[in-house]
């Protein structure tokens, strides 16, 4: 994967769509682009955002989140979140061009390996749902991130952990001063930044930490 996948969400729960947009956008390959709190502003803020996966909650002020999807011209991979585990809501959403019908009380790694699972092209409807999403729960992190090698998620490593001198990464490392101003400047060019701090907030961006 080259670029966080883009998703929209629609929900007029004000805490539960800062919720989502807040764990969602923590994840290294997943980017809330915008966000809709009623049915009737969704087809707007989808034809600005151009989102991979879109994100909607059945029931919605002025428009159901059902009816919105139903009238966007050009849907994106669609997935319909809500309370209501009734049959007919599925079969609705179906309907209405969704690829997918979750619970609210997904959890967020679920709900968030669905997202990568529909933006890859899966149809959730019919099939075994966790056997699906177990191929879907890692975090997929860019090319440049799987660029850096494993020496230098070392050195990525102690600049995380606040061990940043050059002196003190290379004792920490048992590597020279020299080779670790290399494995630096090896990763400034590799996530385009141009120091040490800049680095620190790319790797944890990237999700670089959560392999170590």
């Amino acid at each position: 994967m080259n670029t966080p996948i883009r998703v929209v969400i629609a929900d007029d729960h004000r805490l539960m769509l800062d919720g989502l947009k807040q764990g969602l956008t923590s994840l290294p390959d997943i980017d809330v682009v915008g966000t809709a709190v009623d049915g009737t502003s969704l087809g707007a803020v989808v034809a600005h955002a151009k989102p991979d996966v879109l994100l909607v909650d059945v029931e919605m002020p002025g428009m159901s989140g059902l009816s919105a999807i139903s009238r966007l011209k050009d849907l994106p991979p669609t997935i319909v979140v809500t309370m209501h585990t009734a049959e007919s809501y599925g079969k609705s959403a179906r309907e209405a061009g969704a690829v997918a019908f979750l619970s609210k009380g997904l959890p967020l790694p679920d709900l968030a390996a669905a997202i990568r699972a529909v933006a890859d092209g899966q149809y959730l409807f019919d099939q075994d749902l966790d056997e699906v999403l177990s191929g879907y729960r890692t975090p997929q992190l860019s090319s440049r991130a799987e660029a850096i090698t494993e020496r230098e998620r070392d050195v990525l490593r102690c600049l995380v952990q606040g061990i940043s001198g050059t002196e003190d990464i290379a004792d920490e490392l048992y590597i020279s001063q020299k080779t670790v101003k290399n494995h630096l400047a090896s990763i400034y060019e590799k996530l385009s930044v141009n120091d040490r701090a800049q680095a620190v907030v790319e790797a944890m961006k990237l999700g670089l930490d959560r392999k170590w």
